[in-house]
């Protein structure tokens, strides 16, 4: 029987872990296969606190797993299959139907979410080269530089008008004639003179050996197509949150995002979340840490006033 099991290994799991396993709740982490979350799509990090000269994504992760660890957190690297919290103590299962259980008596879920991505041949070999899904997290790598967006909505064109402090130029790249974010957005984008448009176009694949050096675009009313200059390329179509197991399990937003209450408490009593998996605003290293911290309190506190600890 275990204390507490955290579901998910990124930034958000892995700050639960410290406070929780320095409580003496001896917490298990079930990282899953892909341990450590977008940290590990990212290279270098220069926004987290405490590293004056910036730290590679996947070393950030690895100091964080270090320190959890040195505390007494024990990992298993395995992806968790199914999980019941109808009753108590509530079960996690991993790998197939066969495979083990775990009971606790509390969990934390920080399964995170992940960037949709176009699907393009060598988006994922460039990424972190040029490719990437986070204006504010690499903006400023891109100082001078013409850049390429892909997206309509609200957030790719916050994440344009983001870009614009550092980028000489941003060029917005979109399926359709028009765009679907709100007014206010499009006419601060539209008025904005370091932002130019390319209508019914779709981008094909990224083109570069190192990194980003152009794009391959299809033109989808003339079918033509062309190569576009540009030092990268900001996808911003969206995330999905890695909710999939808890579906119809704990209550949701109607895009899938956790709904958290009074801190990182879930609709079901000893069930917390914190990170991506919730936050749809922010989804920054620094915040889903911040909301490990807060999961990790409750949930020690709930142990204490349910007399389990």
């Amino acid at each position: 029987m275990e204390n507490i099991i955290i579901i998910g290994g990124g930034p958000s799991g892995l700050t639960a872990a410290i406070y929780t396993s320095r409580a003496d709740l001896k917490p298990l982490m079930i990282e899953g296969y892909q341990a450590g979350g977008q940290l590990m799509l990212t290279t270098e990090v220069e926004n987290f606190p405490g590293y004056p000269e910036g730290v590679m994504g996947p070393d950030m992760m690895n100091d964080l797993r270090k320190q959890a660890e040195r505390f007494g957190t024990r990992f298993l690297t395995k992806d968790v299959t199914k999980v019941d919290f109808s009753k108590r103590p509530f079960v996690v299962q991993v790998g197939d139907e066969n495979g083990e259980r775990f009971e606790a008596k509390a969990v934390i879920i920080s399964t995170g979410a992940s960037a949709r991505l176009i699907g393009l041949p060598n988006e994922k070999r460039l990424m972190g080269k040029g490719v990437t899904t986070c204006a504010t997290c690499d903006g400023a790598f891109f100082r001078n530089m013409e850049v390429s967006l892909v997206g309509g909505g609200d957030s790719a064109l916050e994440e344009a008008n983001f870009l614009t402090r550092f980028c000489s130029k941003v060029t917005i790249i979109h399926r359709r004639d028009q765009l679907r974010a709100s007014k206010i957005m499009q006419d601060r984008a539209l008025k904005n003179p370091k932002i130019s448009f390319i209508w019914d176009t779709v981008v094909e694949d990224v083109l570069g050996e190192k990194e980003v050096q152009a794009l391959k675009l299809k033109n989808l009313k003339t079918g033509e197509t062309s190569e576009f200059k540009t030092a990268g390329l900001f996808v911003a179509i969206g995330h999905e949150p890695n909710t999939q197991l808890f579906k119809g399990v704990i209550d949701m937003d109607e895009n899938g995002y956790i709904k958290t209450r009074d801190g990182m408490k879930t609709n079901i009593a000893g069930v917390f979340a914190c990170g991506d998996v919730q936050d749809h605003v922010y989804r920054q290293a620094i915040t889903a840490a911040g909301s490990g911290c807060q999961a990790a309190i409750d949930a020690e506190r709930y142990l204490e006033s349910a007399g389990h600890s």
